[in-house]
């Protein structure tokens, strides 16, 4: 083989290595900034790319995916002094490759102090309180700021969080005391108020229960007085329909005075101490009429035993029927119904002595007898 030839085949086949080693493939989601003769050329995106040999050159392999960087704690002093210790996460995004490549040297340390910086600045015009409690109003505050800080670099600011807050040790101790002594007052006054609606609805039981008591009571009395109502009611009706069918049937005088005197025989049985005589009895005819029968039938022995005392009887029964039979007391005759007969007398004199009721009767009647009797 000829040297020329040989020195074709080394020839061509350098030339094939280096057309193969200048073809470059750009993966997804990133890309590549491309200077020639040291100046920006281009940006290649995800494909087949040939380079120049000699000319081009690949100046930055950039990342398009979202990132995630985790700063060290940095030291910040509240409004009212107090220090503590902040980490913070930002999660980014390069949008432009050549602002990113030729925007700032190292982006991330600038970002990290971008982003100390302010936080300094926010919490300064906070509290410690406030700080504790405000974490989305810093979060967005600072990726604000930083997303506008970072636009001419060619990164989009996703996010901002506050990882860790870390107070000094006594500034947490005193804030567990605080906690401790806000829950124990939630619970007294938990406590209270339980204590307060437990008595409420007790005493409204109380109340309504007297109430119901109050009511039932009232009902009762009504229905007893209801009741008492009707029974008086049906005990008059049944008297005065009494009193109707008597005053229909027509008794005659002889039972009337009957009646009478079966009601005083009664009243006369020795267990009273008054006897109320009926005004019926005074009519001379009608007991006249009534004891005929009596002195006929053999009930009352009219024989005198001597002259002498049927002339006496005769006398007292004259006396006896023009005036009712009355006791005679110190203190007057002052009790209702045409007369009274006492069977006891009292230590004092005023009530009289017994008086045989029947006696003064069967005189009265022997008395009416002798004169309405006609002579043999």
């Amino acid at each position: 083989m000829s040297p020329w030839l040989i020195g074709l085949i080394i020839v061509l086949a350098l030339v094939f290595i280096i057309i193969v080693s200048n073809i470059k493939i750009v993966p997804q989601a990133n890309a590549f900034v491309i200077e020639r003769f040291g100046v920006y050329y281009t940006t290649w995106h995800t494909g087949i790319h040939m380079k120049v040999p000699f000319m081009d050159r690949i100046a930055r392999r950039v990342s398009l995916k979202e990132q995630v960087v985790d700063f060290e704690p940095q030291s910040v002093i509240t409004r009212d002094n107090v220090s503590m210790q902040i980490d913070t996460v930002v999660y980014y995004q390069i949008t432009d490759s050549k602002l990113y490549a030729y925007g700032v040297e190292r982006p991330i340390m600038a970002i990290e102090t971008l982003c100390a910086t302010t936080l300094r600045n926010i919490i300064g015009e906070l509290e410690l309180d406030n700080t504790l409690t405000s974490r989305d109003k810093i979060n967005e505050r600072i990726r604000e700021i930083l997303d506008e800080a970072t636009d001419a670099w060619g990164i989009k600011v996703k996010r901002v969080e506050l990882k860790n807050i870390l107070p000094p040790r006594e500034i947490q101790v005193a804030m567990e005391k605080q906690m401790k002594a806000e829950r124990e007052r939630r619970a007294r006054i938990l406590d209270a108020e339980g204590e307060k609606t437990s008595q409420i609805l007790v005493a409204e039981g109380h109340k309504e229960a007297a109430i119901l008591r109050a009511e039932a009571i009232k009902e009762t009395k009504i229905r007893e007085a209801q009741g008492e109502a009707e029974a008086i009611i049906a005990v008059q009706t049944a008297f005065a329909d009494s009193l109707r069918m008597l005053n229909e049937a027509a008794p005659s005088d002889r039972v009337i005075a009957l009646k009478s005197l079966e009601t005083f025989a009664q009243v006369a049985d020795g267990r009273a101490t008054k006897i109320i005589i009926p005004s019926e009895l005074q009519s001379m005819s009608g007991l006249a009429t009534v004891l005929k029968e009596l002195v006929i039938d053999g009930n009352v022995d009219n024989t005198p035993k001597n002259r002498q005392e049927g002339a006496d009887s005769t006398a007292k029964a004259a006396r006896t029927a023009s005036k009712p039979i009355m006791p005679q007391t110190t203190m007057g005759n002052n009790q209702i119904g045409t007369g009274f007969v006492d069977q006891y007398a009292g230590p004092v004199g005023n009530v009289s002595q017994s008086v045989d009721a029947q006696a003064a009767l069967r005189d009265r009647a022997r008395q009416a007898l002798d004169r309405n009797t006609p002579a043999r």
